[in-house]
């Protein structure tokens, strides 16, 4: 058995991992490539394989980085199944659609406005395209094995990070060879996800390192939230958050909910403006049994927010000017109706724009958090004159020390890690933290890299 690295790989974005014999090819994640242009416009290179030759899928969730590529995948000739959690394919099922409309949308306004290189900008894919690949979906439960192609059996153990996320485990019955996936691994103590389950077995492990290099420190994000969302709104300001319409978007409408029920912020408009953030936040209400919430709690979250479903009501929630919050994707500012309330807030001192999660190198969003006077924005510059401010401790993703915490946690003794997932620096620091800890060989590989298991 061969595991090839398709993505994912130097980088924070784009994971495609490609595990074949000699008869079969299944590959596990096919996310887009997401944050600067150079890596964005591996989007648009053809696929590292035939897609016809790939047999099937499996996702670890439905993040768009993990399963955005997928419309283009089925458009350009993959035949087979795609498998994942049933919430998984709840959620991909606003996702990819979302992610194709997109992709027309900013096409579209490219055209009108000019400011593309190309005469008549393309998609990637479009909403009709991301119908089809849904068409080759499967759902599974946690733990319940399956058979995607010959002589691979696969399942899922949760993960944490998000609604549906899993490790995948793949044992190879010819080779009797185990590989688990870990995927985008969750917090041990999220405010609204349960910790990922340890590993009990893996000869070799193909382990995340988005925070390999740091930790998310001791600060208190409802605290640290309270005391924005105050200062801004006693200025007269409005508080913007960018956030991943899935996990991250209702975390946040969570605490915010929170702290006004507990008096702690003053009484003020809530805003959901993303029509897929909409969608997931009612998912997440339905699968309540797979987080922290209560129905009752989630129930709180969708009856106090107003939900903002069309472009007219978007329009209008930019004209407004006093006090509120606005939670909008997408969580990187890289594309989506959050653009239109950059252009609207940024320029007023008054208004705040939190980041909650971790920004790409490339993308608006770190270039924000990052001290930038202006950001460009559909072909114009705009000053950054609102307060920015950067929350990890908001982050989906463990750091280096719970995901050391959790590999702890199981009964791993894995012959080989491949530690992907990440930006140079932070996998390599991660592939040195996890050799001194438990002495396993790890090693950070390189794009289009193919081993033997």
């Amino acid at each position: 058995m061969k595991l090839r690295f398709l993505g994912g790989a130097g980088t924070v974005t784009g994971s495609r991992y490609l595990l074949s014999d000699e008869n079969h090819r299944l590959l596990v994640d096919c996310g887009m490539y997401q944050g600067v242009k150079t890596l964005r416009r591996r989007n648009w290179a053809p696929f590292p394989v035939k897609p016809s030759t790939i047999n099937a899928v499996v996702l670890t969730h439905a993040h768009i980085d993990h399963s955005g590529y997928l419309p283009a995948l089925v458009k350009n000739g993959f035949k087979g199944k795609i498998y994942c959690t049933k919430a998984t394919h709840e959620l991909c099922k606003v996702l990819l659609p979302d992610a194709g409309f997109l992709q027309e949308e900013d096409a579209r306004y490219a055209f009108k406005k000019k400011f593309s290189k190309h005469e008549k900008p393309e998609p990637l894919f479009t909403e009709k395209d991301a119908y089809e690949a849904l068409k080759h979906f499967e759902s599974l439960h946690y733990h319940e094995p399956f058979e995607p192609v010959k002589g691979f059996e696969v399942s899922f153990t949760p993960a944490g990070h998000i609604l549906g996320s899993a490790c995948v485990h793949v044992h190879h019955k010819g080779a009797d060879r185990t590989v688990v996936f870990s995927g985008d691994v969750g917090r041990q103590d999220d405010i609204i996800m349960r910790p990922p389950e340890p590993l009990k077995h893996a000869d070799v492990l193909v382990c995340e390192s988005t925070y390999g290099d740091r930790t998310h420190g001791e600060s208190d994000p409802e605290g640290d939230l309270e005391g924005i969302i105050t200062k801004t709104a006693g200025r007269g300001g409005i508080t913007l958050i960018p956030a991943f319409a899935v996990g991250r978007a209702q975390m946040l409408l969570y605490v915010v909910h929170k702290l006004m029920e507990e008096g702690r912020i003053p009484q003020m408009p809530v805003y959901l403006n993303s029509p897929m953030a909409i969608k997931a936040t009612e998912s997440f209400c339905r699968y309540h049994k797979e987080h922290k919430l209560s129905r009752e709690q989630c129930t709180l979250i969708d009856q106090k927010t107003t939900y903002v479903r069309t472009v007219d009501e978007s329009i209008e929630l930019d004209a407004k000017r006093y006090p509120c919050v606005i939670v909008s994707a997408s969580g990187m500012a890289s594309g989506g109706r959050v653009l239109h309330h950059l252009k609207t807030l940024l320029p007023n001192p008054r208004n705040s724009i939190v980041f909650a999660g971790f920004q790409a190198p490339g993308t608006r969003g770190d270039a924000m958090v990052n001290g930038a006077e202006s950001v460009k924005i559909h072909g114009e510059y705009w000053p950054v004159k609102a307060d920015v401010y950067s929350l990890d401790s908001m982050s989906a993703h463990g750091d280096y020390q719970e995901i050391l915490t959790w590999l702890e946690q199981g009964s791993l003794k894995p012959e080989k890690v491949y530690v992907t997932h990440g930006e140079a620096v932070a996998s390599d620091i991660m592939r040195k933290r996890i050799t001194e800890k438990f002495g396993w060989p790890a090693e950070v590989p390189e794009l289009f890299q193919e081993v033997e298991i």
